[in-house]
């Protein structure tokens, strides 16, 4: 999960003016506090490592190009995500279809035969993510797997509120049906 204190908004802020006037370190400074949050959810999007790694570049590439145009009132966490699904997006509709084998999260490090349930359960469950239609699998991945609240989500997807709980909720219950008929209980 991501979670993004209040005084890390501040400090992106400061990073961006930095950047804006002229220090390229402090662009740097927020690639380097990004990168994995915005891997991680091009991942999920894409489901294949190169092209998430393909994705982010873009989207880190295109953050610095629009930087100028960044507005401070909201949280640059936020801003850089919403590039991110569209980025990937962009990708998916332009890919040629071919089935990836969906990349686990690690995780803790818990005795061998519990590495290898978990293994075998996030697949079952990145698979049943990939196979959500894409708005649902959008909020899904941002809610669960980013932690972004509904306002974020709203913000992020250029949805009203109303629609990020309405599409969460059939989201969810569509997940459920699909881990339920693959052995996995508990996912309501």
């Amino acid at each position: 999960m991501v979670f993004i204190a209040e005084t890390d908004d501040s400090r992106d802020r400061d990073q961006v003016a930095a950047c804006l006037n002229g220090n390229l370190n402090a662009f740097a400074t927020l690639v380097d506090r990004y990168q994995k949050p915005v891997f991680n959810a091009a991942l999920r999007i894409v489901g294949n490592a190169e092209d998430a790694c393909d994705v982010s570049q873009t989207v880190f590439t295109k953050a610095f190009e629009k930087l100028p145009s960044y507005d401070p009132k909201y949280r640059f966490f936020s801003w850089v995500y919403r590039m991110t699904i569209n980025e990937s997006i962009n990708w998916l509709k332009n890919r040629k279809p071919h089935s990836d084998i969906p990349a686990t999260m690690a995780t803790d490090d818990p005795p061998p035969d519990e590495q290898y349930r978990r293994r075998q359960v996030n697949d079952m469950i990145d698979d049943a993510v990939g196979k959500l239609p894409l708005d649902y699998r959008l909020v899904i991945i941002f809610r669960h797997f980013v932690d972004l609240t509904y306002r974020e989500l709203s913000y992020v997807l250029d949805i009203p509120e109303k629609t990020v709980k309405s599409r969460l909720f059939s989201a969810r219950r569509l997940l459920g049906e699909m881990l339920r008929k693959q052995g996995i209980v508990g996912y309501d």
